[in-house]
């Protein structure tokens, strides 16, 4: 929680100059992933503020910025459109319809909001750790082209003069904090170029022509409860969306605050973030707000500001619902392009240009996963690129390890021991199985697991598969350094089993 006893002078500027920062370019994100879901920019704007707010409050990494994002808003598309088709069936007039979207949609950021917490609460936070680095990697190497890519469209039929905006904002960012950084690089930008673009009154996109923020002039958000919440119909329709919500949320959530934890040197609370990512949707849901998550470039644009406090999260959020209520007339004036230049430096900064160092040096295995993660991320989303990668990473991992190796020697005339290495897993019990001459091996078997461990019960069930085998040829087979979890369920064949008494206290992963 926030505490100013712990905060300095320093980092009290640092946090809210950041913050300022931050709340400006959120913005014009809050407002295109509006009309991404094709729903009046207010929305989105009171989502960065309540999702903000409430994260920046309790959330598992101080610093973090939440808001509408690209990868909530494109699942919600979809519940725009079963909502205006059965809203559409129903005969009510367009104008009512474009209400009663917006309570679906309010109605699947309250559900998203419950599964959430439920994560949260349960602590399968801790899965992110299953994501290996060059997933990670990929993640961000393909968010960052993202980010980038996402930018291009403020360009279309403008003049030349946004592109020497964008350069000289680029220039700005790079160059003023080699020489000070009492005030964040982003934040100087924008008074500078804007005051230069007003002043001299020159033709270029503005902030005020992607939406006229003056008709929000004081509107705050309002507390309401989504009609459709009483509705068995209207849940069944938005409940798959809404569990989709959930997941791609904290997918990004959990993961942008990994990249964070990775940047600062200090370590974050996924389950206290899925549970504030949660209790922030599900609020929006109660004040017309949109599903939202974490913000990775927004986050990033705070972390290289200076902002490392929740203090500077908190300034961002209040900050942007205070220039919506009130300084409509400064943000309509405010340059795309300086916004545009920002994300731009956000999207080289975020870019791990040290991967193509480990590129060469890494296993290939891993540069696959590397290259093909950041691959999906761009052509598809983040979510579908992170599952695909621990999928690939398992079965890479799987494919490494499925193989078991035995020692053979011979005991006398009638014995022969087999001494096991490599783990006993469905992947290996292939390799484990070919590892015995059943048919030709003498009378007394001695099988030694103390360099192998039984992981899962396809591993057990190729035990005591085995013990049928040579049961059947008449011969004995003893068990030697076996886990008490494995003699628990050897129940088949149990008179051809002899188990020995020096064996390890280690647990089988069961799966049943």
């Amino acid at each position: 929680m926030f505490n100013i006893k712990n905060y300095t002078k320093d980092n009290i500027k640092n946090d809210i100059l950041s913050g300022l920062v931050v709340a400006v370019a959120l913005v014009p994100e809050a407002i295109a992933f509006s009309f991404i879901v094709g729903i009046n920019p207010i929305v989105g704007l009171y989502t960065a503020f309540i999702l903000g707010l409430i994260t920046a409050l309790i959330g598992g990494k101080p610093g973090m910025i939440s808001g509408a994002t690209g990868a909530v808003a494109v699942v919600l598309v979809g519940v725009v459109t079963e909502a205006s088709k059965v809203l559409t069936q129903a005969g009510l007039p367009p104008e009512a319809v474009t209400v009663g979207v917006l309570e679906y949609i309010t109605l699947t950021a309250v559900l998203a909001g419950i599964i959430q917490i439920i994560f949260g609460l349960l602590k399968f936070g801790k899965f992110i750790r299953l994501v290996p680095l060059p997933a990670i990697y990929g993640f961000v190497n393909g968010l960052a082209i993202v980010i980038a890519m996402a930018q291009f469209k403020f360009f279309q039929g403008q003049n030349f003069t946004i592109y020497l905006i964008v350069f000289a904002t680029m220039l700005i960012m790079y160059f003023l904090p080699k020489k000070t950084k009492a005030i964040p690089a982003g934040l100087s930008a924008i008074i500078l170029i804007t005051l230069i673009v007003y002043i001299f009154k020159i033709d270029t996109l503005l902030i005020g022509d992607l939406a006229n923020l003056n008709e929000f002039r004081g509107k705050l958000p309002e507390f309401h409860i989504p009609t459709t919440i009483f509705s068995l119909n209207a849940i069944l329709l938005v409940a798959p969306y809404a569990l989709i919500v959930a997941l791609v949320g904290l997918i990004e959530s959990l993961l942008t605050l990994a990249v964070l934890d990775e940047m600062s040197g200090t370590r974050g609370s996924g389950n206290k973030e899925a549970i504030a990512q949660g209790i922030g949707n599900f609020t929006c849901g109660f004040f017309g707000a949109m599903p939202g998550c974490a913000m990775i470039g927004q986050s990033i644009i705070n972390f290289s500001s200076g902002g490392l406090g929740r203090l500077s999260s908190i300034t961002a959020s209040v900050g942007l619902m205070a220039l919506v209520a009130t300084f409509t007339d400064l943000l309509n004036i405010i340059p795309v392009g300086v916004l545009v230049g920002i994300m731009f430096m956000v999207s080289i900064g975020t870019f791990e240009w040290s991967s193509f160092g480990h590129l060469s040096k890494m296993p290939k295995s891993d540069a696959f996963i590397m290259v093909m993660v950041t691959i999906v991320t761009i052509i598809f989303d983040l979510a579908i690129a992170v599952i695909a990668g621990v999928i690939i990473s398992a079965l890479v991992f799987a494919w490494k390890h499925a193989k078991i190796y035995a020692r053979v020697k011979k005991l006398g005339q009638n014995g022969k021991l087999y001494e096991l290495e490599g783990p006993l897993f469905f992947g290996s019990v292939q390799s484990f199985n070919d590892a015995f001459d059943v048919e030709n091996d003498p009378k007394y078997i001695i099988v030694d697991f103390k360099k192998t461990r039984v992981m899962d019960s396809s591993g057990v069930e190729a035990i005591e598969k085995l013990t049928q085998k040579y049961a059947k040829k008449g011969k004995k087979l003893t068990l030697r350094h076996l886990s008490e979890d494995c003699k628990a369920v050897l129940k088949k064949a149990k008179a051809n089993i002899t188990q020995e008494e020096d064996d390890p206290d280690y647990k089988v992963a069961r799966d049943y």
